[in-house]
């Protein structure tokens, strides 16, 4: 298969070119590198598969391609609260204006299956919980998270708009915190914070007080989630939740780390940012019954494999 993956350079990214690789596929990405790594990226710069463009989605000419694709990954976009804040802008847009040219892209080429790669963010600070799909959400249209949530919500609206109008054979993936190698060390989210906190022996940093809940999958898994949304056929216009369903509170995941690490760092608390969630876990019924999907990696076992890659990229 032929496979373009926006922003193949990130976190998820990576993962997912590593992944078709690996099944013999030819990978082209396009990412501008303001928060993927070219690090990332270095283990396939040897196979003659893959393909790298170094460009802005936002005003990328995309007639160089000149030829369609099995599948489009648009995973384009800071992703985590640090990465969108300090580019709020640049995540407006390339989840306004990248998503459409990238839409526009499907449509003329005749591309076959469009994912986008959005997010639990979309349901804001949630009033039902666990988060169902169907649940239109509690977001802030103009808060210091909106470039993220309403980019993304937007993004969902657009690739609806082109799936009604133009029959295009779009899926939407709503991801929720994931972990694994290919982080990195300083993106903010809280899984590598505290790792890294807590390998270089530094107070772990909860904000507020702790009680707010998150769930987290492992890379491999919500990789594989990818992929089975984006092949699994006869699924155009569906809205799915990729995520694990077990849900922790923030402190009780530095206690975790912590432990898991053996340090001795305190833990010590300041202010929580405005509009950040208080609870959030993702109702996957859905994927499990038209994916036939659902995590694997336990979170102790994900957690070890992933305090293990830090030791290893970081401080090695």
């Amino acid at each position: 298969m032929k496979i373009l993956i926006t922003g193949g350079a990130g976190f998820i990214g990576s993962n997912l070119v590593s992944f078709h690789l690996e099944k013999g596929d030819e990978v082209y990405i396009i990412d501008n590198f303001i928060t993927g790594s070219k690090k990332n990226i270095e283990p396939f710069l040897s196979n003659t598969k893959f393909h790298c463009i170094k460009s802005n989605l936002i005003n990328f000419k995309f007639k160089i391609l000149n030829f369609k694709f099995d599948i489009v990954y648009h995973l384009a976009s800071p992703a985590s609260p640090c990465q969108y804040k300090k580019h709020p802008l640049e995540t407006a847009l390339v989840n306004s204006q990248g998503t459409y040219n990238v839409l526009e892209f499907m449509k003329n080429s005749k591309s076959k299956i469009f994912v986008l790669a959005s997010t639990s963010e979309v349901y804001g600070d949630p009033q039902i919980h666990p988060q169902t799909e169907s649940y239109w959400g509690n977001v802030s249209p103009n808060g210091p998270r909106s470039c993220y949530d309403e980019g993304k919500r937007f993004a969902e609206a657009l690739t609806m708009i082109y799936y009604r109008k133009y029959n295009l054979d779009v899926r939407i993936a709503r991801i929720f915190n994931t972990y694994g190698p290919d982080m990195e060390k300083e993106d903010g989210r809280v899984v590598s914070n505290f790792i890294m906190q807590s390998l270089t022996n530094n107070p772990l940093t909860v904000y507020g007080d702790g009680k707010q809940t998150r769930s987290f999958c492992f890379v491999s898994d919500m990789v594989t989630g990818l992929y089975t949304l984006a092949t699994t056929p006869n699924i155009a216009g569906e809205i799915i939740n990729l995520g694990n369903p077990e849900e922790y509170s923030i402190l009780d995941l530095a206690k975790i780390i912590k432990k898991a690490t053996k340090t001795d760092a305190e833990i010590i608390f300041k202010s929580i940012d405005a509009d950040d969630p208080q609870r959030r876990m993702p109702d996957i019924s859905k994927a499990k019954k038209i994916l036939k999907w659902q995590p694997k990696i336990s979170f102790n076992d994900g957690l070890q494999k992933t305090i293990n890659y830090f030791k290893q990229r970081f401080l090695a």
